[in-house]
């Protein structure tokens, strides 16, 4: 029954203009906000402590309207992927192409900001790319997400030794694979480095990856225009990242933080992006 009722709200959105769906969401983001005390705990502390620590404007609510367009957003790309391109401004493409040009491929970085679901799809139209996801629990919801998701040119892998596999077959074939570097990893699969001043669990794998192979790094955002006009995506590659797994998350971290700092209202600030996973070592105390 809940895999009936997502995919009926998936094809209800398709057919909507994505402004009237932006406002939908951002609506969805606001009851989550104030329906749900473990999220207020989580997206104002978290959001607050960047934009003070930066001495940036405060704007909670635009923030909060924005965590759910972040949602809603997805489920119009994945359903409406053509008119979705059409609504994609992109700057700094030579970066692209002169880093895929170099024939090791590309490590595509895209953290949960504004659009991100349109970036991997501007690059399918050019070479394949090769995605790493972490599966749901819930199988229903796994089928109904791979579905969305599924384009020409872009394939899935699982957050596991054969997805990893799968990813340094693709770099050697010269093409482009996608992490998403804000996600905590597994524990023993993340070191604890800093994000935005605190310590956070995080993954070196796409140091692990590009190093292999002198592959070229490209940060990604889609940060969100007007309502409804689509997104402005831009590409910054990074300098080469330490062959030291610490340093080398620290480097991605300090990258991540710089594309949140791009549009921090649009980043997913109810993501407990600090959390101890089960199995990692606990963070340092200071």
């Amino acid at each position: 029954m809940r895999k009936l009722l997502l995919k009926l709200c998936l094809n209800t959105i398709a057919v909507l203009p994505l402004a009237l769906v932006q406002v939908i969401g951002a609506s969805l983001g606001m009851l989550a906000y104030l329906g749900s005390k473990q999220y207020r705990s989580l997206f104002r502390p978290q959001y607050e402590a960047v934009t003070k620590a930066r001495k940036l404007p405060v704007k909670l609510w635009e923030a909060i309207r924005a965590s759910g367009m972040l949602f809603s957003d997805s489920l119009w790309i994945w359903r409406n992927p053509q008119k979705a391109l059409k609504l994609v401004e992109v700057q700094n493409w030579d970066v692209v192409e002169t880093a895929i040009g170099e024939g090791n491929g590309l490590v595509m970085l895209t953290p949960h900001l504004g659009g991100f679901e349109i970036i991997p799809r501007v690059l399918a139209q050019h070479f394949p790319a090769t995605i790493l996801y972490r599966p749901s629990r819930q199988e229903w919801l796994n089928e109904v997400v791979e579905e969305g998701r599924a384009y020409p040119n872009m394939h899935f892998v699982p957050t596991n030794l054969n997805g990893v596999r799968q990813m340094t077959r693709a770099l050697t074939r010269g093409e482009a694979i996608g992490i998403l570097p804000d996600q905590v990893p597994s524990g023993g699969e993340g070191v604890w480095v800093p994000f935005f001043g605190r310590p956070a669990y995080t993954t070196p794998l796409p140091a692990r990856l590009a190093n292999r192979n002198n592959t070229p790094v490209v940060m990604f955002t889609a940060k969100r225009k007007g309502l409804g006009q689509g997104w402005l995506m831009q590409a910054t590659r990074l300098s080469s990242l330490s062959e030291d797994a610490n340093t080398a998350a620290a480097e991605l971290n300090t990258a991540i933080e710089n594309a949140v700092l791009v549009a921090p209202e649009q980043f997913i600030w109810s993501y407990n992006r600090y959390k101890h996973p089960a199995g990692a070592e606990l963070p340092p105390s200071n």
